[in-house]
């Protein structure tokens, strides 16, 4: 059986518009904190959409999209930095990254790694954040990320995964103990924020996998 045909809606990203593949959708969204899309199962209904108001498509739809309806961009601190892991399995292939929140500018990327979970990517993440704008002296810049286990081990100063080490996966786990080290003997001052991605959809660094 054919797979129907869908068309996406792009009313606020990199460029507004009409597209009819979801990779090609998803390259207007990336990035793009609020960013507002739907999927429409005819190109009349899309156009109808694209040149309507997206709140009148959104209001019988999921929750995902009533709750991007009501995104303030105003709450977000443009001025900062947003990291996030990805992970194919748990554990699977993991790589994690950092990115100008404003324009989805890439800063660093590291991956990916055999044998990881996304907990440890994130953790990892913040952690070479803090360590990078130390270096370049953006004491005040701040940070932000969608896990709150990974701030929890950033506090800690350790990461509590239940990860078993294996052969694949020994570099991980020299990261994680150069990262606790790091946390220990060092002192930062960026606050680390918590990425609200029911108000404001997904975090920049995103990769957009999901």
């Amino acid at each position: 059986m054919a797979k129907k045909s869908k068309y996406y809606v792009v009313w606020e990203g990199n460029t507004p518009g009409i597209y009819k593949s979801w990779t090609d959708c998803q390259l207007q969204i990336k990035g793009y904190p609020g960013a507002r899309y739907k999927s429409f199962s005819s190109q009349a209904e899309a156009k109808a959409a694209y040149h309507g108001d997206f709140n009148d498509f959104v209001k019988s739809g999921s929750k995902k999209f009533k709750q991007k309806a009501t995104i303030d961009r105003a709450e977000i601190n443009w001025n900062s930095i947003a990291v996030d892991a990805a992970c194919s399995g748990n554990p699977g292939l993991m790589e994690y990254r950092g990115v100008v929140t404003k324009d989805g500018t890439e800063i660093f990327r590291q991956g990916p790694f055999r044998q990881g979970t996304n907990n440890v990517g994130e953790f990892l993440a913040i952690v070479h954040a803090l360590a990078q704008l130390k270096k370049e002296r953006k004491s005040k810049l701040m940070i932000y990320t969608d896990s709150r286990t990974a701030m929890a081990w950033v506090r800690k100063k350790k990461a509590n995964t239940k990860l078993k080490q294996t052969s694949s996966n020994k570099i991980l786990f020299e990261l994680m103990t150069r990262a606790e080290k790091w946390l220990v003997e060092n002192a930062y001052e960026n606050p680390i924020v918590k990425w609200e991605t029911k108000k404001w959809g997904e975090i920049p660094a995103d990769f957009g996998r999901k």
